[in-house]
């Protein structure tokens, strides 16, 4: 019997699809016990399951997200760019000693 037809006889999609089946059903009894375990975890009723999004629902925009450090001033931003405009020259130089 050649390998052709050993190929044919099983059915690897259908292997595929029982192998995925039973993963997830494990998963959803690994699922369960820690919901059984953290009762907190559970979704309040009519809420969706997950994580909060972070983007809006569909159909609705995303709530404003709050900027997390102050703008940078001017002289802030002015000594930023004279920092990168340093490391950048030192780098170039540096690259151009390689060659």
């Amino acid at each position: 019997m050649a390998l052709e037809d050993v190929v044919e006889i099983i059915d690897i999609k259908a292997l595929a699809l029982r192998g995925a089946s039973l993963g997830l059903s494990e998963i959803d009894a690994e699922r369960k016990a820690l919901l059984s375990a953290f009762p907190s975890l559970r979704p309040a009723a009519g809420t969706q399951e997950g994580p909060p999004r972070r983007s809006g629902t569909p159909g609705q925009p995303a709530l404003a997200t709050t900027r997390r450090r102050p703008k940078m001033t001017a002289a802030q931003k002015k000594a930023v760019g004279a920092r990168m405009k340093k490391y950048w020259a030192e780098r170039k130089a540096k690259e151009a000693k390689k060659r």
